[in-house]
Parts: C-alpha cells; structure tokens; sequence
C-alpha cells in the first residue's frame, strides 16, 4: 500500500520509531475507562497501540490522503474515522458528551491552538497526553519565576497539572523536525471555578505577558485606562509593591487575586 507523503503546510512530521508510539500511546492508561480521540493520527503509528486498549477509541484527521489510508489499514475503524479540522470540531458531540481522554501526536503549527481549545471544553477532557515541540511542553510545565513560564503556562495551570513524561529526538521522525520534542501529559486538577471572571483573567494575564520584560504597573496601566478605572482607584492600586514585580514572578493565584482587584474598581466589567 502506498504510504503517506508528509505535509510541511499540516505540519506534519511522522513518528517512525515503534517503541515511542507504544509509549505515547500507554500515556492515557493514567486515565481509564474513559474513551479517547487521537488528534493527527497520520499512518496510525500510535493508533495501532491504541486499539489494543479495551475502549472505545475515535480518530480526527484533516489530511485527506492519511485519512485514505487508515481506511484501507484498519477498515473496523471507518466509523471512528473523523475528516475534519480538530479546531472547528463540536467536541462534546464526539462521544455523544462522555467526557474523553484526547492524545495524539500533535501538528506542531497548531498545537498551541489545541490547548486553548482543550481549556475551552476542560469538563470534556480530564486528561490530556501527547507529543509536541519541547519549547511548548518547557512553557506548559514551566514554574513561576522561570523563563520558560508565561500566558500557555499560567492558563493551562488554573485547571490541569502538567507532566513532562519524556523527551524525544529528531531523528525519530519523517520528515525530522529542526526541534526536539517531548511527550507530556495534563490532568484535570480539582478546581471547578476559579473565583474570579474568567475573561478578564485570561485578558489580564495575556495583557502582562505581552511585554513580558515591563513590570506589572507599566503592563497594567493601559489595561485600567481601558476598562475605565478612576485614576485615584488605579493610582492606588499601582502604588501595591506586587506592581513592581514583572508577570513570569506571579502564581496562578496571584493572576487570579489580580483579576479580582480589579474586576472591584472597573465599572466596565458586569
């Protein structure tokens, strides 16, 4: 059968070593019982290990060709095979709202997008494994005050404990990505609610982040003028000495007490 050519504009770098699929793929015996959809499977390097799980397991894949082919390959999974574009999915129609277990080895163009879709249906996904570059994995697992640690960080922190598992080399793959890779494993944590506005929250701390070098205050500041905080209210609260610090120094707690002060003084957000 032919195989599979890799498409540099799906980002796709195929896993060619056998014992690192079977490894991934045992990544979501953490969860049990639980089905799992595999994001990018390709030529079913991983999915082969999957299957031999006793759960029910569902495939997305954009690349038409691969799609072809693990029809031929597998022809008991035609109807766990999904043609489609994991971003734009309606994921709690994937198993009829059964939360899941999503894994994969993910295209390294979108695999930050995949992890603001996975927040967004977090009571959908307690667990969350796989493959992606190093550098993303480095931020997902980063600690405050390091320079690894930012806005992937802090958001994916508030509602999953991550695990870097392992790391993975170029050579393993076709074509072999110019990065290293790393496998890693999020698990939903017990908070259901963060106590806060969840919008401002991810505004305050993509706001912060943005210019990552600049302390708090000068981050802050337009944020304030923007959702109309009186300039005595926003004075006073910039004078905190939390405002000299710069946002990589602050926990997820802290962005969440942030994000509570200044809900209090903005009278722009409900």
């Amino acid at each position: 059968m032919r195989t599979v050519k890799p498409k540099k504009f799906l980002g796709q770098h195929f896993l060619t070593d056998l014992n690192i699929a079977r490894r991934i793929a045992d990544t979501v015996d953490a969860c049990p019982d639980l089905p799992v959809l595999e994001v990018g499977p390709g030529m079913g390097v991983m999915t082969q290990y999957l299957l031999t799980k006793p759960r029910p397991l569902k495939v997305v894949e954009l690349d038409y060709e691969s799609v072809e082919y693990l029809r031929k390959t597998w022809p008991q999974m035609e109807d766990d095979i999904i043609e489609d574009d994991f971003l734009k999915m309606h994921l709690d129609r994937t198993f009829s709202g059964q939360p899941f277990v999503l894994t994969g080895n993910y295209p390294y163009n979108i695999s930050s997008q995949i992890f603001f879709k996975m927040l967004d249906n977090r009571d959908l996904i307690p667990c969350c494994t796989g493959m992606i570059q190093k550098e993303v994995a480095d931020r997902l697992c980063a600690c405050p005050g390091t320079k690894a640690y930012g806005i992937l960080s802090v958001l994916v922190q508030a509602w999953y404990t991550p695990e870097y598992l392992f790391t993975v080399e170029p050579h393993v793959f076709n074509p072999p990505p110019k990065v290293r890779s790393a496998v890693i494993r999020l698990t939903r944590n017990s908070v259901r609610a963060l106590g806060c506005d969840e919008t401002l929250f991810r505004r305050v701390v993509k706001t912060t982040f943005n210019q990552r070098r600049k302390t708090l205050r000068n981050n802050i500041r337009p944020l304030l003028a923007e959702l109309a905080v009186q300039a005595d209210a926003s004075a006073a609260l910039l004078a905190e000495s939390l405002f000299d610090l710069r946002p990589e120094q602050l926990s997820v707690q802290q962005f969440v007490e942030l994000a509570q002060r200044i809900k209090g003084i903005s009278p722009k957000v409900e």
